[in-house]
């Protein structure tokens, strides 16, 4: 029995009591006087004198049925939160009592046998969170109004509003910063700036296509076919270009020989022939420059001219000291009579040669020009002799001037009597009366070979200069490959001043390039002899 003489209510009773639909409500009496007070009055007889908390007291509760449901203790829990009841065990008072903190008043528990018998269901594990995406920016639209959802009878009241809490602010919403200004479109559009005028090319070169003229050579520029021979005629062969050079004194040399345009594409050897040497050492040496040219159209052509620079050669080294110390003296009457004879054993040479060979004498012969220059820096004196055709240049203060020796006339020619050409007619040597003009020593002379004829005159007459070279100066051997488009066409002769009145004497390499400059309808062998005066 209960404390108002009721029967002792079990587990059902009291559940049944709380939530049977006959049960009356809790709620607002309908008396006037609703109160505190009369609240707790109805929630003692709900529940029984425990609420009260007058005495406490263990309900005997034997043979208890089992626990309700979760959702009926769910509900019970729900209840005691709601009307702050305490339980009567005095267990669950002493453990009110050590939940009291310093900070605020006990906190009320289940009774122990609610815990013992499964106490509240465990709350659902929640879902993981999902993942932080960043909110998207706000819509100018407003937003549509929301719905409240209908609580659920287990669900407890929303917390009552408190004016003084402050609810904690949003996280700031960064929205993308937008990106920076085109400063070409905020400016107003300008009208485009017309392009920049190209660059003017780079100025060609004076002969880009290695000739001058107004079209091409007909032959092609580099040797096509070699000269044919015979196992026996090795000896005999020359090469298709030969190049040299020196420097002594005040000057520097610069020699070149190469074979034409024609000769290259027909195979012929080169009819020119060059010879570079120096007699003696010191200031008293002497250096020789031979060009010669065989004749045209000719068998052996290149022997011939090859035999004159090596016989000249060797005249001039047998004489060399003479000849220097003149040249340094200027003695040009001495300096030229000893050429003259020098020049014509030589061509003698060249006679006895083609008689040797079987071949008449005109056949076997070259024209000859050399040049003497002294090793001595005092001596700026510059010998030229020579027989037959080729050319004579000085470049002087950025003009050419033909230096080539006029051809006297044979009646002009005066001096000592000359084997060959312009030679005075023999003394006689009979008196009026028919006498022999000889020593009367009763020899008697044996009669001489036969001659029929006179020996024929060299075709050209002997030339010879002597000039005195001043600083700057550029004198030009050549042969008649190169005289010729010199004097026919002013262009070639413009285009190598250019190259050579400015700058020093060229390397042997760019000599062969200039010396090898093309002109349409010149196609015979090249031979360039320059002398740069320092």
């Amino acid at each position: 029995m209960s404390q108002q003489g009721d029967r002792p209510a079990t587990t059902d009773d009291w559940w049944g009591r709380l939530y049977d639909e006959s049960a009356p409500d809790t709620g607002p009496a309908e008396t006037p006087d609703d109160t505190i007070d009369d609240r707790f009055d109805s929630a003692t007889d709900t529940l029984g004198a425990a609420a009260t908390g007058s005495a406490p007291h263990t309900p005997h509760m034997p043979d208890a049925p089992d626990a309700p449901d979760a959702t009926s203790r769910l509900r019970y829990g729900h209840a005691v939160d709601a009307i702050g009841v305490a339980d009567d065990d005095e267990d669950d008072d002493a453990d009110a009592e050590d939940d009291v903190g310093d900070d605020g008043p006990p906190v009320s528990r289940p009774p122990a046998w609610w815990e013992a018998r499964g106490g509240y269901p465990a709350a659902p594990t929640p879902p993981p969170p999902p993942p932080q995406v960043s909110p998207p920016a706000p819509s100018p639209a407003a937003p549509a109004p929301l719905t409240p959802r209908p609580r659920a009878p287990w669900e407890p009241p929303p917390a009552a509003f408190d004016p003084g809490a402050v609810d904690p602010a949003p996280p700031p919403v960064t929205a993308p910063a937008p990106p920076p200004p085109d400063p070409r479109a905020a400016a107003p559009e300008a009208p485009p700036e017309p392009p920049p005028p190209p660059p003017p090319p780079p100025p060609a070169p004076a002969t880009p296509l290695g000739y001058v003229g107004d079209s091409p050579p007909t032959y092609d520029a580099e040797p096509t076919a070699l000269p044919a021979t015979d196992a026996e005629g090795l000896d005999r062969l020359v090469a298709d270009t030969v190049l040299d050079g020196a420097q002594y004194g005040t000057y520097t040399l610069r020699a070149v020989s190469m074979r034409g345009d024609s000769a290259r594409y027909r195979g012929e050897p080169r009819r020119d022939a060059l010879l570079t040497a120096r007699f003696g050492t010191g200031p008293s040496a002497l250096v020789l420059v031979a060009v010669a040219t065989g004749a045209r159209a000719t068998e052996g052509a290149h022997l011939s001219a090859a035999d004159a620079c090596r016989w000249i050669g060797g005249a001039v080294g047998r004489s060399y000291s003479r000849l220097a110390e003149d040249i340094r003296a200027g003695r040009r009457g001495d300096l030229k009579s000893g050429l003259h004879r020098l020049t014509d054993r030589t061509y003698g040479k060249l006679r006895a040669r083609a008689a040797e060979l079987g071949r008449e004498p005109e056949d076997y012969t070259a024209s000859l020009r050399c040049l003497l220059l002294s090793a001595d820096p005092d001596c700026r004196t510059r010998v030229f002799f020579g027989v037959g055709g080729g050319g004579l240049f000085r470049l002087r203060d950025g003009a050419w001037q033909d230096l080539e020796p006029l051809v006297p006339e044979p009646s002009a020619v005066r001096g000592a009597p000359v084997v060959g050409f312009g030679s005075a007619p023999a003394p006689a040597e009979r008196t009026p009366e028919g006498d022999r003009l000889t020593m009367d020593l009763e020899i008697t002379k044996p009669p001489g070979p036969l001659v029929e004829a006179p020996v024929p005159p060299p075709p050209e007459p002997f030339r010879f200069r002597a000039s005195v070279a001043r600083p700057g100066d550029t004198l030009l051997l050549t042969s008649v490959g190169l005289a010729e488009p010199l004097r026919g066409e002013p262009a070639l002769g413009d285009e190598l001043a250019a190259r050579w009145a400015s700058a020093g004497p060229p390397g042997l390499a760019g000599y062969l390039s200039d010396v090898r400059l093309r002109v349409k309808g010149y196609a015979d062998d090249r031979t360039a002899v320059a002398v740069w005066e320092a």
